[in-house]
């Protein structure tokens, strides 16, 4: 029988909570950066009404700046919205997007970060890219893309698994966890004590005591609600190397927009996890938040993890300012049964390409029966419109499923606005009523899918770092299939009816938002 809780002990939880709140790294960082705007703010203001001239001539950048972003070989849906805002607060707002944008100042930081050359991998084995274009040659185009440009190669010999819930992956991690015997290492985007962590801790504590080696990355804005100042200190002490990639600092800065946003765990090489499922209670249902939480997340064993060992050492070197000139160290050391080809990628907001994206239109436009999405965020350029748009009325079978619940309101909101459009396409949209969607998941046709971190939005294809593992004529394909579709079958359809009682007032209000998209 539950004890019973007095007013005060309830009021001191209160107290505490608040109190608590008030005095988080968040709060104090949010406070402190808001001085920082208003005070710059005012002496912009103060600029205009004492210093005509230094006022002039912040028109006249304004002016520079849009003509130099219109110039940019960005996409139009990501300019256009920076150039109102630019016009809009005009002449401040080109404060505002070389603060925040993606501009080449905004990423001289993080330039330092070293390419991954396929040559590398040849110190471990030469890979079956080669195989797959030669054995499948309509996966060509998407294999050698990302070959080329992503700089990471295909393999067989590598055994698949597919996990439709967040706490079924977690017990296989702790399986593995328990198994590791050289290193182990994770790259998550948020981290947060409870169950699921704690459980976590507990087994990489013994590891590092028996002389693993593990490694811990984290980002650090992904983590400033979850975990307390200086927690990577308690980390260090308990025998692991941590990295808090793009450390935050309270001030307005030009890289606070670039996050780690990938979910990477690596035992021995041999294993690696990947997906939507960060370290916190509520993707394993433990806590609620938002109803319930459906994710998914993917376990490779055998060659096809050396990418993952590849893209995590990347992104540990650039923090850490070294280099591993091989991978060999790392490598996989078994080769398991093959399940079909798999390749495993990243994005990065440092580059000229946008990588997932790209892969995305490659397996829309190469279906010839279906394409099914599921993601938590809707925010589209027109490319991707036209390109689902184009394959519904080709008469592709497209689907998208979206969360029941928001976990963002206002990004709900722009979400919700693109839904008149594709659905006048002939694209089915479903809303997964029991809680919030976090799945990031694409599959066309039985042949092809993609399990990773990649939302279907702006921030995800042009401001973080993510993931993702593409399955050619794998099991894995089906069951991300079976799985969209049982997702589905728990969703409602939104259909003509919904598009009517739609209030004109939320339309208007999402319009307004859409000129903040860069920004959310």
């Amino acid at each position: 029988m539950q004890k019973p809780e007095f007013p005060h002990e309830a009021g001191r939880r209160v107290k505490k909570s608040i109190f608590s709140f008030l005095f988080s790294r968040l709060t104090i960082s949010a406070f402190l950066i808001l001085i920082q705007f208003v005070f710059l703010v005012y002496v912009l203001t103060m600029m205009r009404g004492r210093m005509l001239y230094v006022y002039r001539a912040l028109q006249v950048i304004s002016c520079f700046v849009v003509i130099w972003l219109i110039r940019k070989p960005d996409n139009p849906a990501y300019k256009i919205p920076w150039i109102i805002i630019i016009m809009l607060f005009s002449p401040f707002g080109a404060f505002f997007y070389l603060l925040w944008g993606n501009t080449p100042f905004n990423r001289a930081r993080l330039v330092k970060i070293q390419p991954i050359h396929t040559d590398l991998f040849d110190t471990f084995s030469p890979s079956d890219t080669r195989s797959l274009c030669t054995t499948y040659p309509h996966f060509r185009r998407n294999c050698e893309y990302l070959y080329h440009i992503a700089e990471m190669p295909a393999w067989k010999n590598t055994a698949c698994e597919f996990f439709p819930l967040g706490e079924y992956q977690h017990q296989s991690m702790l399986i593995d966890l328990k198994k590791a015997e050289r290193f182990i290492f994770m790259e998550y985007f948020i981290i947060e004590p409870g169950i699921m962590w704690d459980s976590i801790l507990d087994i990489l504590k013994e590891k590092a005591a028996a002389g693993v080696e593990i490694r811990i990355m984290y980002d650090d804005v992904g983590c400033i609600s979850t975990l307390p100042m200086g927690y990577h200190k308690k980390l260090q002490a308990m025998g692991f190397h941590v990295v808090r990639f793009n450390r935050f600092l309270p001030m307005l800065n030009t890289y606070l927009n670039y996050r780690d946003h990938r979910k990477i765990c690596i035992i021995d090489g041999n294993i690696g996890y990947t997906g939507g499922i960060n370290l916190a209670d509520e993707y394993i249902n433990q806590k609620e938040r938002f109803g319930h939480w459906k994710d998914t997340g993917v376990k490779l064993t055998g060659s096809g993890v050396i990418n993952l060992t590849a893209l995590f050492l990347q992104l540990w070197d650039f923090s850490t300012e070294t280099w591993v000139p091989s991978l060999r160290d790392y490598s996989p050391t078994i080769q398991a049964p093959s399940d079909g080809y798999v390749q495993a990628f990243a994005d990065s907001p440092l580059d000229n390409y946008n990588v997932s994206e790209c892969v995305f239109m490659n397996i829309i436009s190469g279906a010839t029966r279906s394409v099914y999405i599921t993601t938590p965020y809707l925010a589209l350029d027109n490319e991707m419109i036209t390109a689902l748009c184009t394959a519904a009325q080709s008469g592709i079978d497209v689907r998208i499923v979206t969360p029941g619940i928001p976990d963002k309101k206002t990004v709900y909101t722009i979400t919700r606005s693109f839904y008149k459009q594709l659905i006048e396409a002939g694209v089915r949209i479903y809303e997964y009523t029991p809680g919030f969607l976090h799945e990031k998941m694409i599959v066309a046709d039985h042949d092809i899918a993609v399990v990773g971190t990649i939302n279907m939005d702006f921030r995800s294809f042009y401001l973080h770092f993510e993931c993702g593992t593409v399955f050619y004529r794998s099991s894995i394909v089906d069951k991300v299939r079976d799985d969209i579709l049982e997702t589905i079958s728990k969703s409602r359809e939104i259909d003509a009816e919904w598009l009517e009682n739609y209030s004109w007032i939320q339309s208007m209000y999402a319009s307004l938002l859409s000129l903040f998209i860069p920004l959310m």
